[in-house]
């Protein structure tokens, strides 16, 4: 069934702790072909708040890679000159920094001193939930406090999906450490910056999604919980382990320098998606994978 949707604006939203992959190829060109069917703008936002992680090698590695593979987007920094000058989400941080005292106001947030080694496979027992520990003391994250029974409603290019948050994304966390903004809001208040009503991501953002629509919501006039997302199947390295970030011999950088030109990285991908067929370019890929609009 063909859904005919329209929509404003969709992103690419790389974060640039690694050289990116072909499962970030499959994932741009998803974005590209369903932009393309649904009117929507293509913005360019890099993630790159991570600042113990992120290097520049990294981020010029992806107007590299969306240039080699002829992935085209809209809006957004045209190389690293202007993404460092205009929009790096260092230039956002007074956004950030706004919605967190908003959630302190409205006493959605508490401070949190575990280390990551006292959350047992990254979900949080609510350990420090109760301790009223002061916001503004040295070395603790903002969690958010949330309620586990709450419905949320989930807009997706096939219908509404009501679900609850997953045990992963119980009371998660908004502030790091560091003082810096989490990934779960910085990516809410970026969109909702940004204009963006489509948010295209890999099915193991699924989570996050449910998180990020949840945190909208306590948000006054945030529209991030008013878009529509699709999430799509991911490469995977080995049944159940998906690609990572990498030099080794998924990385586009890696394959360049073997010689590998645009049309043997997307036959790449397709073999990887269970095609036997060459393909040779964006528009081959993109009709290789079924999203349903």
């Amino acid at each position: 069934m063909q859904l005919h949707q329209t929509f404003n604006k969709t992103r690419l939203a790389p974060t640039p702790s690694g050289f990116l992959h072909l499962g970030n190829v499959l994932s741009f060109a998803i974005t590209a072909a369903l932009a393309k069917k649904t009117n929507a703008k293509i913005l360019l936002r890099i993630d790159d708040l991570d600042r113990e992680r992120v290097e520049s090698q990294y981020v010029q590695d992806i107007f590299d890679t969306l240039h080699y593979l002829n992935i085209p987007w809209d809006e957004g920094p045209a190389d690293y000159a202007q993404y460092e000058k205009e929009y790096s989400q260092l230039h956002r941080m007074e956004l950030y920094r706004a919605a967190l005292q908003q959630l302190k106001k409205s006493e959605h947030v508490f401070a949190c001193e575990c280390s990551r080694a006292q959350v047992p496979d990254g979900i949080y027992q609510g350990t420090c939930r109760n301790k009223g520990l002061p916001l503004d003391q040295e070395n603790v994250s903002w969690r958010l406090r949330t309620d586990t029974a709450k419905e949320i409603s989930i807009q997706t290019l096939t219908g509404k999906v009501k679900t609850t948050l997953p045990p992963s994304m119980q009371d998660f966390v908004v502030r790091k450490k560091d003082g810096f903004p989490a990934y779960q809001l910085t990516s809410v208040i970026d969109d909702h910056y940004f204009g963006v009503d489509l948010i295209i991501r890999g099915e193991d953002l699924w989570p996050s999604t449910i998180a990020q629509n949840y945190l909208s919501a306590l948000l006054p006039g945030n529209t991030f919980q008013y878009s529509t997302s699709y999430h799509h199947p991911l490469l995977l390295e080995a049944p159940d382990k998906k690609l990572s970030k990498s030099a080794g011999a998924t990385s586009i950088q890696f394959l360049r320098k073997e010689g590998r030109q645009p049309a043997d990285i997307y036959t790449m991908i397709a073999q990887m998606l269970g095609y036997e067929q060459g393909v040779k370019d964006l528009e081959g890929i993109t009709g290789l994978v079924k999203v349903p609009v």
